[in-house]
């Protein structure tokens, strides 16, 4: 109806398919499907790290999601699987002071999710209240290439009790306990919650006893990672009263790295994990006060500060996150069409009209060209030629089919043609005409 040939109407659609290609390809570029598992590096068995990497991955089930929770040896350790891409680690427990943003280019927070003290637990009857005084003594410091070793060595050495004047043994967890138990050690430097097995076996043990920190905001100044913690009396054994009185600590934040390449749509689902993880009292936080987005040592990812401070989006409160992405393309299709269709749309008349006017400019032209042909020609050679030619004309116009607006157009063409079929018509019938 509209006029437009076969080969038109083969280019349109081949242009439409083409267009249809290049969007699906963009949005599975810039809308990638979610991923079905993501690996997690924890911690070693029984810790933290892993106890709540348990229920984060929870969380992620909820949603279809696998959360492969990969055992280490701690921080250290699992810096380095983030920050090789060939590990396939993409979430990371950290713990402050291990290394910072120029170190680890390409991670990213998450924010920090708890505070964890650092214990140091000792059998003297003599108190010990500095640091100072453990110069001479057997302390356990954890494992090398752990993350309690480093705060430790960084930590003592900062009062003097280094390597060449103490005994760094590389315990930690049950073995640290069990060398204080056995005299094998006189100290055990441990880092870990109250209710961690270790060190819950130690602050019930008669012959253990806590030191205290009083110079821990000191600490905290001279190490901006340390944070100043106070365990309350009576909270391990309200019955029992331990501890016997409020006990300044130390400690340091534990927080969730990613890769800067992790997909989209696990960030707002590891912050939702996060939450209902770390959000409730406990001894050394306040409700509400974990997981935030405050963190010294890496920049925190643009849509954990967005979480932190309007909470989730429309989409991530009401839509299942395996249905998002297809929500996300369609909303995709749909801006896309409309800042590209709104304007075509309102050129689409004027192209319209410029198609049409085109058709019948071709045919004026060629009517003009023939015109012309009679000054080029003034001995009327091959009139029967002009006259055939003037009747391809005037039949393909008439099998063109042309919007009823441009009527006036079409019959002014026509009224043309009749004037140089006439034309034709006059010099043949001249005497001397050549008809060949």
């Amino acid at each position: 109806m509209l006029g437009f040939s076969r080969w038109q109407l083969f280019k349109g659609l081949a242009a439409a398919v083409g267009i249809v290609s290049i969007v699906s390809l963009a949005l599975v570029y810039f809308v990638p499907a979610t991923p079905s598992k993501v690996i997690m590096a924890t911690a070693p068995k029984g810790s933290m790290a892993e106890y709540y990497g348990r229920q984060y991955r929870e969380t992620f089930a909820r949603s279809n999601v696998e959360l492969e929770l990969r055992e280490t040896a701690g921080a250290a350790e699992n810096l380095e699987l983030l920050l090789d891409p060939k590990s396939g680690v993409e979430i990371a427990y950290m713990l402050g002071g291990v290394s910072d943003r120029k170190q680890a280019p390409g991670v990213l927070s998450l924010g920090t999710v708890y505070n964890t003290p650092v214990w140091l637990f000792y059998s003297s009857s003599e108190p010990i209240d500095h640091l100072s005084q453990l110069t001479g003594k057997r302390i356990t410091a954890g494992p090398v290439g752990s993350a309690i070793r480093p705060l430790a060595e960084k930590v003592l050495g900062k009062a003097g009790v280094n390597s060449e004047n103490a005994t760094l043994l590389p315990f930690g967890g049950s073995a640290a306990v069990e060398a204080l138990n056995n005299g094998k050690a006189d100290a055990v430097w441990i880092l870990g919650p109250p209710d961690a097995p270790s060190v819950h076996s130690l602050l019930q043990n008669p012959n253990a006893r806590i030191m205290n920190f009083p110079a821990a905001e000191t600490l905290t100044i001279i190490f901006p990672e340390l944070v100043r913690l106070v365990l309350p009396q009576g909270v391990v054994d309200f019955k029992r009263n331990i501890p016997p009185h409020d006990v300044p600590l130390i400690g340091v934040t534990g927080k969730v790295l990613v890769r800067s390449d992790l997909h989209p749509e696990i960030v707002p689902l590891m912050l939702q994990a996060m939450v209902e993880a770390h959000g409730a009292r406990a001894i050394f936080q306040r409700s509400g006060e974990f997981p935030n987005g405050t963190d010294t040592e890496y920049p925190v990812a643009p849509a954990a500060t967005d979480f932190y401070k309007n909470g989730p989006s429309l989409m991530q409160r009401h839509v299942p996150l395996w249905l998002s992405v297809h929500v996300q393309r369609a909303l995709a299709v749909l801006v896309t069409a409309l800042a590209i269709g709104y304007p075509l749309f309102r050129l689409m008349p004027v192209a319209y009209t410029w198609i049409n006017r085109r058709r019948l400019f071709y045919w004026y032209a060629q009517l003009k060209a023939l015109e012309a042909s009679f000054d080029t020609d003034p001995t009327d050679k091959h009139l029967s030629r002009k006259q055939a030619e003037i009747e391809r004309i005037e039949d393909a116009v008439s099998h063109i089919q042309f919007p009823l607006t441009f009527s006036d157009q079409v019959y002014n063409l026509r009224s043309h043609i009749d004037i140089v079929r006439h034309k034709i018509a006059s010099h043949l019938k001249a005497p001397g005409a050549d008809s060949g």
